[in-house]
């Protein structure tokens, strides 16, 4: 343990277009800069706009401070070793970064369930919604979605961190990613990624698993609703969050739902940037543009920005 403490790993990350390392930076910090902004776009219009004050909003804010907490644990670490060309991370910045990330993920996980089962109540049980989704519940389960996702990954993390590494202490990733961690022990990891496997089984299939099942009842109870505005309406509050979900849940299951784990290829890599980055980048913009109460809550917020900056520019040329 006290030679793996001194260990110092040195990530890949994109070095394969290190030619090219402008344009990925650039493309990066744009991304980043979007993803933090968009989500503090939405946690805004929640805590400020009273239409929004609603359990499934409430779970929409927390999942948008957890997706910019979730982007931030990697991404500046990824800017500065493409930038500095300092590829080099701390075996104990490594473990930490490892268990923060995947917590994060883990939460989110368990956060798009929690949404899912707020849409189902919602559709399919309305009259006894208001009962069930009070304030103290949906606080409740928000807490025990955070509590999960952090106490899960914590045996996971525990073991990675007893391991003993002999070098090369290359990691084929931009990320301290789990599999290409136990790639670098020089002792049998085959019962920590059975357990890994297994976790990743629980934790990612069965959640996917309630919430498509979710959605059946969903859409079947849509479908049966006469009017067609009623449809598009109740369509319309649960579409953004299965389109998320999909993305989601389809590179993670590529990932990390298998029996053995997956080099570290290019591809591999660039599935790892489709839901460290591009995921979280989208989702401010399908919730924003698919979801009718969050533009009208734009709309809103914009007009009154205006009405101040006109009342403002009036004060200063009356005075």
């Amino acid at each position: 343990m006290n030679q793996s403490v001194q260990v110092e790993f040195i990530l890949l990350g994109f070095s394969s277009i290190r030619d090219r390392w402008i344009i990925v930076f650039l493309l990066i910090l744009a991304i980043y800069c979007f993803t933090v902004i968009g989500n503090l776009v939405i946690i805004m219009l929640v805590w400020t706009d009273l239409h929004l004050h609603t359990p499934m909003y409430f779970f929409l804010g927390n999942f948008s401070f957890m997706e910019i907490w979730y982007t931030t644990v990697i991404i500046p670490k990824t800017m500065a070793n493409i930038v500095t060309d300092m590829e080099t991370i701390q075996f104990a910045a490594c473990i930490i970064q490892y268990y923060v990330f995947f917590s994060l993920g883990t939460t989110e996980i368990f956060l798009l369930s929690c949404m899912a089962f707020d849409r189902y109540l919602a559709i399919c049980n309305p009259l006894r919604y208001s009962t069930i989704m009070r304030n103290g519940v949906c606080l409740r389960l928000s807490l025990s979605c955070w509590l999960g996702g952090f106490l899960c990954l914590m045996p996971p993390a525990v073991l990675i961190a007893h391991l003993k590494f002999c070098g090369p202490y290359i990691i084929n990733h931009f990320f301290c990613d789990g599999p290409s961690l136990l790639r670098l022990s020089c002792i049998d990891t085959y019962l920590i990624e059975l357990f890994h496997f297994i976790l990743a089984l629980i934790v990612i299939l069965l959640p996917f698993l309630l919430i498509l099942i979710s959605y059946i009842f969903i859409i079947s109870t849509i479908l049966r609703i006469p009017s067609g505005t009623g449809r598009n309406k109740a369509f319309s509050t649960c579409s953004s969050h299965l389109i998320v979900v999909l993305i989601f849940y389809g590179s993670l299951i590529f990932m990390y739902v298998r029996p053995k784990p997956i080099n570290a290829s290019e591809m591999n890599k660039a599935v790892a940037v489709f839901y460290t980055l591009v995921t979280p980048m989208l989702n401010p913009l399908i919730y924003c543009f698919r979801n009718t109460e969050v533009k009208k809550a734009m709309k809103n917020a914009v007009h009154k920005a205006r009405s101040s900056e006109r009342r403002w520019m009036l004060c200063v040329f009356s005075s």
